[in-house]
């Protein structure tokens, strides 16, 4: 009976001591959850996000995946890019999983909606890549940080890159993301001062497939003005311009332009050839050692350079790794201490969460559509990078 006690005794030491250390090896994880919108129209941004993210912490950590002597685990949730969805993967992700800090996600109308959840678990929250100003004004609280640029950072860009005396329509999507935009871009017409003006705003849902009665009433509205005629697209997912361009807008002197977008839809337009805008990122436009690392590594991988959102997770990523880095912690109130004011490298340069609303302030580029294109992605000339010191971004929160 003495041996038999014993080794039970013993048995159940070593029980325990194994218990005790997978326990300790589990606290020891740094969780981060990404919610994107893997499924629906907004499918390549998220999986560019996703991408880019990972990317982003093998860089930063240089290969070890780990930050403070902690491994990182990152926790991906589909969202569908639907509200509710997002909002119970985030309250999953705080709560279940017991994240450190969370990601995402790729629609506007999904993120606002996650706004909430971290507040109610006192979490941090980093919105890449959507982009409606709501998120860092009317909607935020003070544990939303936002990596991905906002609707007005867009906005001032473009109006940077428009004629002054421009009669402008605005075709966006009616959702959040469409309608911020169109706002923050005629505030961002009085804010340099342009003499460019609005005659006409044109919403449509998101999967409008027949543009030809919102374009018909765009091209009346602009068709007798004076001066130069815009036609502001403002679209995510499957762009319009080239089913706009198809009802021959050129008939009636109106000229198109487009923001930025992933490099898949760009390619297709090379019949617009010196057709100007601006956009967040374009891999052969910033220089600096990141950015050679990131479009190198993706060429290898993926032999294709890396996208707008791929550059807007690897963003991410260095928010998150800088962030625990110099808190040396990943409590919330350490963090976000930390985050405000917090310089970090991106594959676009330095980015810097400002105070007062946590939105990334970064630099924006004006491009013009190449005419002589050397391969596939050999898309957009550089007209000039706007700095984001010559970004007069308005603060919209209440704080």
């Amino acid at each position: 009976m003495k041996n038999t006690d014993f080794t039970v005794a013993g048995l159940m030491a070593v029980f325990l001591a194994c218990a005790t250390f997978a326990s300790q090896a589990l606290a020891q994880e740094l969780k981060i959850a990404l919610i994107a919108g893997k499924t629906g129209p907004l499918e390549a941004y998220a999986k560019q996000t996703e991408t880019g993210f990972m990317l982003g912490l093998e860089y930063l950590t240089k290969g070890s995946m780990m930050v403070n002597g902690r491994k990182l685990k990152v926790i991906v949730k589909d969202d569908q890019i639907k509200p509710e969805l997002a909002k119970a993967a985030l309250a999953e992700a705080f709560g279940d999983d017991k994240v450190d800090i969370a990601v995402g996600t790729t629609s506007s109308g999904a993120a606002l909606a996650m706004l909430p959840v971290a507040e109610e678990y006192k979490k941090v929250l980093i919105v890449e890549p959507a982009v409606a100003d709501a998120i860092t004004g009317e909607k935020w609280n003070r544990y939303i940080f936002r990596t991905a640029r906002n609707s007005s950072q867009d906005a001032l860009a473009s109006a940077a890159a428009l004629p002054n005396d421009a009669n402008i329509a605005f075709l966006a999507q009616d959702y959040a993301f469409g309608r911020d935009g169109v706002k923050a871009f005629k505030e961002a017409l009085a804010a340099v001062k342009s003499k460019a003006k609005v005659v006409h705003e044109e919403y449509a849902p998101q999967n409008t497939t027949d543009f030809t009665a919102p374009a018909q009433r765009i091209f009346d509205a602009l068709k007798d003005k004076p001066g130069r005629k815009i036609l502001a697209i403002i679209w995510a997912g499957p762009h319009p311009m080239t089913k706009i361009a198809e009802l021959k807008p050129e008939r009636y002197g109106i000229e198109m332009a487009p923001g930025g977008n992933i490099l898949p839809v760009m390619k297709g337009w090379k019949n617009f050839a010196g057709v100007e805008g601006s956009v967040y990122y374009y891999y052969a436009f910033p220089k600096n050692k990141m950015n050679d690392w990131l479009v190198a590594e993706h060429q290898k991988r993926y032999n294709s350079p890396p996208d707008f959102f791929t550059a807007g997770g690897f963003a991410a990523a260095s928010a998150v790794v800088t962030a625990l880095t110099k808190a040396g912690s990943s409590d919330t109130e350490k963090l976000i201490h930390t985050m405000e004011g917090m310089d970090f490298d991106t594959p676009k340069g330095k980015m810097t969460f400002r105070k007062e609303d946590h939105q990334a302030l970064q630099a924006m580029y004006q491009f013009r559509i190449k005419k002589v294109q050397a391969n596939e992605w050999d898309l957009l000339d550089l007209v000039r990078e706007i700095p984001a010191a010559e970004i007069p971004l308005p603060i919209h929160n209440k704080r």
